[in-house]
């Protein structure tokens, strides 16, 4: 789907941060579930490095997944939805030539931002012990990467921060005061614990912020307005419809191998006619029957 007007998926990104406090961006998986999404009133989603790399690959988030893997699922979700897509880059896979290309494959892939991390390249999941950080100035320097080789200006470049967890609030401030300074457009801090902290954070860092509120992890599921009154300007939710996608995956599973049918689960399905609904297919179907129409006049 094509809306003209706007021809930077950054843009459209920027512009639905400032059409809503704090702005939702909901995570998918794949181009189906971004249309579910885009249907239900998002204005902007998220591509999560856990996500390619349980949903696409089977894989734990240690890092196991490349730089092409992701790509692969971008084009296809940017194919599908006109929301703008902000993705998880990790640590950019590789140092300044590495981050560079990272950018510039984004943003070919029609990605409106990414947000690198300030992790070891051997990264553990945000919400799990045992993360080591690399030092303030090669983070600085990855940011400062991406930003050379922004070709949209309005591309975002976010800097996440698991500091807070590692080495306390304060320090995670300073980090990303000086992610700011070295070009960084908005803030991802991840695994903060309070309304407090979120307040603290906000209120010392001249960038938008956002907060993680990842199921089960260390951040507990403030509400949106809760955020807001706290000067959080983005609220993600990374992996909520997966979650509950795999759940009810197990529970069907499980009901066909028990009972030898699906009825007793049916009720929970997405009908026939509700899938086709959201693919529009009867107007693809159309398109066939007038072009058979037309090949056997001929």
């Amino acid at each position: 789907m094509f809306h003209a007007g706007i021809s930077s998926a950054g843009e459209r990104f920027r512009r639905a941060l400032e059409h809503e406090r704090p702005l939702q961006i909901v995570g998918v998986i794949n181009a189906y579930t971004a249309m579910l999404a885009e249907k239900s009133g998002f204005r902007a989603l998220y591509l999560s490095g856990a996500g390619v790399a349980n949903a696409s690959h089977g894989l734990p988030d240690l890092g196991m997944t490349s730089l092409n893997d992701v790509l692969e699922d971008v084009r296809r979700i940017t194919a599908a939805s006109y929301l703008p897509l902000l993705v998880d880059a990790d640590t950019g896979w590789g140092e300044a030539l590495g981050i560079e290309r990272t950018t510039r494959e984004m943003i070919r892939a029609g990605a409106a931002g990414i947000h690198l991390e300030d992790q070891v390249a051997a990264k553990r999941c945000g919400h799990r012990p045992g993360k080591e950080l690399v030092s303030a100035a090669e983070m600085c320097d990855r940011i400062k990467a991406a930003v050379d080789a922004k070709s949209d200006p309005a591309f975002v470049v976010m800097a996440r921060t698991d500091a807070a967890s590692v080495e306390g609030l304060p320090a995670a401030i300073e980090r990303a005061q000086a992610y700011r300074e070295s070009g960084a457009d908005m803030i991802f801090a991840e695994a903060l614990t309070s309304l407090d902290e979120y307040k603290a954070f906000c209120q010392a860092v001249d960038a938008p912020v956002l907060a993680n509120l990842t199921e089960f992890g260390k951040t507990p599921l403030f509400t949106a307005s809760e955020l807001a009154s706290r000067g959080v300007r983005l609220a993600l939710y990374p992996l909520s419809a997966f979650r509950a996608m795999s759940a009810a995956a197990l529970e069907v599973f499980d009901a066909i191998r028990k009972d030898g049918t699906q009825r007793a689960v049916i009720g929970k399905m997405q009908t026939r006619a509700e899938l086709y609904e959201y693919l529009d297919y009867h107007a693809y179907e159309a398109k066939l029957d007038k072009l058979f129409a037309v090949k056997r006049k001929l």
